[in-house]
């Protein structure tokens, strides 16, 4: 589990494929503080297995499902990601629970300046799009964010400069592909009214007259 709270930027240093699978090294310098082989580090909002520690490195595996599900497929030496360690119990929470399961991915549509910040407009698959609500809450690239608008097919991030300096979100261009997670507890709030319902699954219409979009 996670908080959407990114710790660092690390660099990608190395990219091995194995069959369908793919051994990727990490540059990490806070990330490995207290971290051990077995560990999780979510890379890119991604919850990933630390299976070897260099000094200032650390390994992981990509299973073909990650690859199939997450933007890290396509990462290079020399690209920036973001990391985050597991939340340890008794911590603070500043972001959201973040478990590290991406959703799917979407893609940057827009980039706008808005004083000293950035309004950022992404696009969203139907999957994810139907847990985003005004002023909740979403994690791309494992950044716990808050939803400013709601369109039809995408939504808008407003990124202060602090995210901005301390997060990859300053390599965002157009057409940047990004990892997304909606909010688990929208998940649990359709799971449950669908089983009440009797239905394998909610629609908008039906959450709307629930009241959960007002």
């Amino acid at each position: 589990m996670f908080s959407g709270i990114v710790e660092e930027i690390g660099r990608i240093r190395r990219v091995k494929r194995r069959g369908g699978s793919e051994r990727v090294e990490v540059e990490a310098q806070r990330a490995l503080e207290g971290t051990h082989r077995g560990d999780s580090i979510a890379i890119n909002g991604t919850c990933l297995t630390v299976t070897d520690l260099g000094a200032r490195s650390f390994m992981v595996e990509l299973a073909p499902e990650t690859l199939r599900r997450t933007n890290l497929g396509q990462v290079r030496p020399g690209d920036p990601v973001n990391l985050e360690r597991s939340l340890r119990v008794g911590g603070r929470i500043g972001g959201h629970f973040v478990q590290g399961h991406v959703d799917g991915v979407g893609m940057v549509k827009g980039l706008q300046p808005e004083g000293s910040a950035v309004i950022a407009t992404f696009s969203a698959p139907p999957n994810v799009l139907r847990y985003v609500v005004v002023k909740g809450f979403v994690a791309i690239d494992g950044m716990s964010l808050t939803v400013v608008d709601l369109l039809a097919d995408r939504f808008t991030i407003s990124f202060v400069p602090y995210t901005l300096s301390n997060t990859i979100a300053a390599y965002y261009r157009v057409g940047t592909v990004v990892n997304l997670e909606a909010d688990i507890l929208g998940k649990y709030v359709e799971r449950i009214l669908a089983y009440q319902e009797g239905t394998k699954e909610i629609t908008q219409e039906s959450l709307a007259q629930h009241g959960f979009f007002g």
